[in-house]
């Protein structure tokens, strides 16, 4: 699958070239060209798998010109292994007509640790298989951030720096942020406001002089398509 920017200038790129890159040279974000079609009758064919199972049967059209069919299933298995219920996203029954989806069972009790916690193990993937290293940096006011390095804290080819605003995120976020002791995890409070962290990456992405030769710079937030 070829991945397109949303501005048309850019070239098209494969997974994992999308998965390194962020934005587009254009400025625009990465999409799919073509998106999967499925039939009411696969879909239907899915219902008693497990999360992992149904994640692969989904994704698997996103990444297979890159990602061997096997090793995906395996990366996904043991992504959601970490969750703290065997159902992964449990769909609790609260009364008769109400129903809730538990996105609280990943490591850090965030709902961004269904993301994060794959994108970690993917990036892993590839950056072994490239023998290449990359520099994470993302601004969080709480969430992303302790998901983003729970995800990456296991990573051997990725530093991670998070910028979040001093004493403006939760105190429980910021001890899930600044007590991992990982070496390449790095925290940084900046005395401002979460727009202040995020002028300071978007700044980096600009210019990415101050990098070694070699080192790349990746985005850990939505401007990411993986």
């Amino acid at each position: 699958m070829k991945y397109i920017s949303t501005r048309g200038d850019a070239p098209s790129l494969n997974f994992e070239e999308v998965l390194l890159t962020g934005l587009a040279s254009d400025g625009g974000l990465y999409v799919p060209a073509e998106l999967p079609s499925f039939s009411p009758e696969k879909i239907a064919s899915w219902s008693g798998l497990a999360y992992h199972e149904l994640a692969y049967e989904i994704l698997l059209p996103f990444v297979s010109d890159c990602i061997p069919a096997e090793d995906f299933k395996a990366i996904l298995a043991e992504t959601y292994a970490d969750f703290s219920h065997p159902a992964v996203a449990p769909l609790v029954q609260l009364d008769r007509n109400e129903w809730l989806l538990e996105l609280f069972q990943g490591p850090t009790l965030a709902f961004k640790d269904f993301a994060l916690q794959l994108l970690g193990r993917l990036l892993d993937y590839v950056l072994k298989r490239r023998n290449q290293r990359v520099v994470i940096m993302g601004a969080t006011s709480g969430d992303t951030g302790s998901a983003a390095i729970e995800g990456c804290r296991r990573c051997d080819n990725i530093d991670i720096f998070i910028l979040h605003p001093h004493n403006r995120v939760s105190d429980v976020q910021r001890r899930q942020m600044t007590t991992v002791l990982e070496d390449n995890i790095h925290n940084i409070a900046i005395e401002g406001n979460f727009d202040d962290c995020q002028d300071i990456v978007k700044a980096s992405f600009r210019d990415q002089s101050f990098l070694p030769e070699g080192v790349q710079l990746v985005a850990v937030n939505s401007i990411n398509w993986a």
